[in-house]
């Protein structure tokens, strides 16, 4: 009964994303232990972007790969205020990701642990261009983008 639980909570969690106001998990800490993939500076606020792979985002979790799950990556970020460093964890965020083939996944994230995230399907190797824009409790609309490489 718990892995079954375990399961649709790891399901729900990290495979029906939607927009949503981000949430206090400070209970629930989720360390990403790789290096950021992307940090840019937008308008006063400092994006962090990180990618990995749906594995390595279960075991920081603490969970082990529900089976069936077609998407291969969890893209995330994190937004900071950029003078004084506080942490922005209210608004909407929404990441299309070009795929090598040119066709597209746009996902609205999910506010989670401290961050925003989403699943997506990263399995061939080449580039992609991921396209984020956001809009915080201040209401003022934001972009980033940049290019990942998956091997």
């Amino acid at each position: 009964m718990k892995k079954l639980i375990t399961t649709t909570a790891a399901i729900l969690a990290l495979s029906f994303p939607f927009v949503v106001q981000a949430m206090d998990h400070s209970g629930h800490a989720m360390e990403h232990k790789s290096a950021a993939a992307h940090e840019e500076v937008v308008d006063g606020v400092k994006a962090t972007f990180n990618v990995q792979t749906m594995a390595d985002a279960m075991k920081d979790m603490g969970m082990e790969m529900p089976k069936g799950v077609k998407e291969t990556h969890h893209i995330s970020v994190s937004f900071k205020d950029a003078k004084s460093g506080k942490a922005l964890t209210e608004g909407t965020v929404t990441i299309k990701v070009q795929n090598p083939d040119k066709t597209a996944q746009t996902k609205d994230l999910m506010g989670m642990h401290g961050h925003f995230g989403a699943d997506y399907e990263l399995a061939k190797s080449g580039k992609y261009g991921v396209m984020c824009k956001f809009q915080l409790k201040d209401g003022k609309s934001r972009q980033a983008k940049f290019w990942y490489s998956a091997k």
